[in-house]
């Protein structure tokens, strides 16, 4: 009994070992993407804030702003990235901002504020991952979850955020609050993930 068990245990860890070798990306041809022409030249920061509002996201790049649309709606108690927090501790006047996220207390945190890894104008989806993402649960489990997106990493489609994102194994698009649909086709924000998506650019 107790060898059959550990044979099915180690084929358990076997198949749950980190993958030694990784797939190769898929090839495609980046030139055929269609909006890549009728986005040319657009603002990228003005074009993301257009596509997150269309997916019921929100995007701020005032802080200040940001701060009085937390305040206004009452979440005054959450977490923030210890790396961003220097920068924005004089704003945040009159909130309870911890800078360690306590798993057994998630229902404490009304926002979560982390890094992003990058946004994507086109679709307006903000991206992370576990390279600048400090704790992926204060970005998940929130109700409301501010990603930081530097300018810089405001990608303008799809294949330019593949090509330029790097190869961290954990990557998460978010594109607007959490939503499903599954129960009967009524679309439902905030079920498996933050109700409130909104991005903070730099």
């Amino acid at each position: 009994m107790n060898e059959e068990r550990e044979q099915i245990m180690m084929r358990v860890r076997r198949a749950l070992s980190p993958i030694q070798e990784r797939a190769a990306l898929p090839r495609y041809d980046s030139e055929m993407v269609v909006q890549r022409a009728m986005l040319a030249g657009r603002d990228r920061v003005e074009l993301l804030a257009e596509r997150m509002q269309r997916v019921n996201g929100q995007l701020f790049t005032d802080v200040h702003a940001l701060v009085a649309h937390l305040s206004a709606q009452g979440w005054k108690h959450g977490y923030c990235d210890p790396v961003l927090w220097p920068a924005l501790a004089v704003h945040f006047q009159g909130f309870t901002v911890e800078l360690e996220f306590d798993r057994t207390r998630v229902d404490d945190y009304a926002f979560g504020i982390t890094r992003a890894a990058g946004a994507i104008a086109e679709s307006g989806t903000i991206v992370l991952n576990d390279t600048t993402t400090s704790r992926r649960l204060a970005a998940l489990t929130p109700w409301v979850h501010v990603a930081v997106v530097e300018r810089a990493t405001i990608f303008l489609d799809v294949p330019a955020a593949i090509a330029g994102l790097g190869p961290d194994r954990n990557v998460i698009w978010c594109t607007g609050p959490s939503k499903t649909a599954d129960v009967e086709g009524i679309l439902i924000e905030g079920v498996h993930g933050p109700g409130v998506q909104l991005a903070l650019v730099v």
